[in-house]
């Protein structure tokens, strides 16, 4: 077993990454998945998200010392509240370690390493990637099999996607060949507003087939969860929101098979 590595990002901040990331890990989980979801955004949202207190002294050790090349992967795995998903968790530090490979030899492939120490014990590992195109991103998609992007159905949505596409492609010729696009997910739909419409439209015309059957809606509850440190599946499993990545999920793993 090899695991399938997914990094979702999206340049653009506020589009429902960090949420899709966990709520994907907690529902393949479910599915009997073995699951690891790398944090590898400097803003930790994914570790506060799942309840873990991010302040000093509180982790052993963290992304920050993986890429640094002070700790190895499985000494910073976590396991969280839920059977067969574990975290790998982060804490702003890491923007500072970012800086401080910069001019290292290996400084884009030092997350790839680091997976392949763990990729014979995980179902699937998905990397949460910072809002930016930075040496993070990078890392992440010369580490991963598959793009997931999660696009907000709202004005300016598509702005920025070509960029992302563009430093893909990139990648793919100098450091990733096999990396592919595994869909574009629209989230924070509302299907009262004919601009949320448009945008999926426009989304499925640019994207065809890579766009996820499932939108994920504006809902109450998926932006509660994380201020309780819980999935939204765990919150509130009968939601419309849990409901939604519960069947996004589904198209992931049809998608990855």
């Amino acid at each position: 077993m090899s695991a399938k590595v997914i990094c979702v990002t999206n340049q653009k901040g506020g589009v429902g990454k960090t949420t899709t990331a966990v709520n994907l890990c907690y529902y393949l989980a479910k599915d009997k998945f073995k699951t690891l979801l790398i944090d590898f955004d400097p803003q930790g949202n994914a570790t506060s998200g799942l309840g873990i207190d991010k302040a000093k002294g509180n982790l052993k050790a963290t992304m920050t010392d993986v890429l640094l090349g002070n700790a190895e992967l499985p000494a910073v795995i976590t396991s969280t509240k839920y059977k067969r998903f574990d975290l790998a968790p982060t804490t702003p530090e890491l923007a500072n370690a970012e800086v401080e490979i910069t001019t290292e030899q290996k400084r884009f492939t030092r997350l790839r390493d680091a997976v392949r120490t763990v990729a014979d014990h995980y179902d699937y590992i998905i990397i949460d990637l910072p809002p930016s195109l930075s040496l993070l991103t990078v890392n992440g998609m010369i580490a991963s099999h598959y793009v997931l992007l999660p696009v907000q159905t709202e004005f300016y949505a598509l702005e920025g996607v070509a960029q992302l596409l563009e430093s893909m492609k990139l990648v793919m010729k100098q450091a990733n060949p096999s990396l592919k696009l595994l869909g574009v997910l629209a989230t924070m739909y509302d299907k009262r507003t004919s601009l949320s419409a448009q945008v999926y439209n426009e989304i499925k015309k640019y994207f065809k087939q890579l766009a996820f059957k499932t939108t994920i809606p504006r809902n109450v509850r998926v932006a509660e969860a994380p201020s309780h440190g819980v999935p939204v599946g765990a919150y509130d499993k009968f939601s419309k929101g849990a409901k939604a990545y519960k069947a996004f999920t589904k198209e992931v793993e049809e998608r990855t098979k």
